[in-house]
């Protein structure tokens, strides 16, 4: 893995974590179903991906890969309801709907819908106090 070093960028970082939080509001009201899930479950994990590149970007440092933010949010020190070691499942799930056509049942569709409401908020939360 590279680590590419760049001026820490805090305005950068901040837009982006705006855009995961309207891209979360936006897929939360979607419908969980069959045909909604792939979209549910990728929307949710590319939230969660953009909040720890925005971790990123406000030290400097540009990742080639989802592993990194993902291990960057995974540092954070929040309470939540769930553990936030589940995103990194969401990671695999995701992985598997991209590139081996896996579709997820409702149960796995419902589980992210969980895991979303229960780590992004308090997640946030910790990561706007972190840049600002």
């Amino acid at each position: 893995m590279n680590i590419r070093y760049k001026r820490p960028d805090k305005k950068n970082a901040l837009s982006i974590i705006g855009a995961a939080k309207r891209d979360m509001e936006f897929t939360l009201s979607l419908k969980p179903t069959e045909e909604s899930g792939p979209t549910i479950v990728r929307n949710i994990y590319e939230c969660f991906r953009m909040l720890g590149d925005a971790l990123l970007v406000a030290k400097g440092i540009e990742s080639e890969d989802h592993i990194m933010p993902i291990k960057e949010l995974l540092n954070i020190k929040v309470i939540t309801t769930r553990s936030t070691n589940t995103i990194d499942n969401l990671r695999r799930l995701r992985h598997n709907i991209n590139y081996y056509g896996y579709k997820p049942n409702l149960a796995e569709v419902e589980d992210a819908i969980s895991i979303a409401n229960s780590c992004f908020k308090p997640l946030l939360s910790a990561i706007l106090k972190e840049i600002s």
